[in-house]
């Protein structure tokens, strides 16, 4: 809404904390709200990418399908997730013996939907997922 050359923001545009998990498994998992933000299905996939002056600023990209690029979203009854441990042990990440967790801050450009990847890590407990 636009008053006197002031947009306003709206609280419903940033009530939504996108958030996701790197579980013990590698894999990269999605809290229900940010799937339901993110329009996951089955048939979407998404990229990751490195920032080119720091490697360790991630950058994922959602797609709404898939390419030869992008890891396709799977989904375990309401949970969806995206097989990324190749990707994650490549880019030597312990999630096994750390609990790791993204802050997903939506930095979309035209037509690519992207979410810087801000992460931040804790021991993980014996037992914990």
């Amino acid at each position: 809404m636009l008053i006197m050359g002031f947009k306003i923001l709206s609280s419903k545009d940033y009530s939504v904390k996108l958030k996701a998990t790197i579980h013990s498994s590698g894999k990269l998992g999605f809290t229900e709200a940010t799937a339901r933000k993110l329009c996951l299905s089955t048939t979407s996939a998404v990229k990751f990418a490195q920032d080119t002056e720091n490697e360790d600023i991630l950058y994922l990209i959602n797609l709404s399908e898939g390419d030869s690029d992008s890891f396709p979203v799977s989904k375990a009854g309401k949970y969806f997730y995206v097989n990324a441990k190749g990707l994650f042990d490549a880019l030597q990440i312990d999630y096994i013996n750390n609990v790791v967790m993204f802050d997903m801050i939506d930095i979309s450009e035209s037509n690519m939907e992207i979410y810087k990847l801000n992460k931040r890590e804790k021991k993980r407990v014996k037992g914990e997922e």
